[in-house]
């Protein structure tokens, strides 16, 4: 069973439709002990980081993440899911996220040719090694929608990298824990085989 952590997310009933394509059982919850006995855990997400650290607060999520995450659980952040695995974004100054991994969110800045939210289709260069990201080769191209993105401290942190006027982290994985700032929900097949890559961990 997999775990779609319901903290009023807005991608959450796409992230639940894909995963029932790939023949999954899937539960939207907020309960702590479905949480802690799923064998995978999404934590979806779309909006604002501060609104979202405090909808975790108020349902009593973040201690449960981190459990799950500490157990050894495979645990997938999508989209703002994957940002507030981090310490911090610059879109909400002043609210800690989770803290899971090391680094911040750092809004695109504005150039000329670069529209800001970035969305869209883009390429996706992938580090060889990634579990998340097995049978895949650089060159697929995934789904974004994000005015802000990922500046992980530890470089070995990051899975997947794409351009967007500059090379910007698209993608973490360390350990259990994972994260893409794109929608594999929208990703069409290469998403598809990313969230499959993310059923079949073992």
């Amino acid at each position: 069973m997999i775990a779609v952590i319901d903290y009023d997310a807005g991608n959450l009933k796409s992230v639940e439709k894909a995963l029932k394509a790939l023949g999954q059982e899937v539960v939207c919850t907020r309960d702590r002990s479905t949480v802690l006995s799923a064998e995978r855990v999404i934590l979806p997400g779309v909006g604002a980081f501060g609104d979202a650290m405090e909808k975790l607060t108020r349902y009593e999520l973040t201690d449960v993440i981190h459990e799950a995450v500490d157990q050894g659980t495979p645990f997938l952040g999508i989209c703002l899911g994957l940002q507030l695995l981090f310490e911090s974004s610059e879109e909400s100054p002043g609210i800690k996220g989770l803290g899971l991994l090391p680094g911040t969110i750092v809004r695109f800045p504005s150039r000329p040719g670069y529209k800001v939210p970035h969305m869209g289709w883009n390429r996706l260069k992938i580090r060889p090694e990634a579990r998340l990201y097995k049978g895949m080769e650089t060159g697929e191209y995934v789904y974004f929608v994000h005015s802000y993105y990922v500046k992980a401290d530890r470089e070995e942190d990051v899975a997947a990298w794409s351009d967007y006027g500059f090379p910007f982290h698209a993608s973490v994985e360390r350990g259990n824990l994972m994260g893409c700032q794109f929608h594999p929900e929208k990703s069409g097949d290469a998403g598809l085989q990313i969230l499959r890559n993310f059923i079949e961990l073992t």
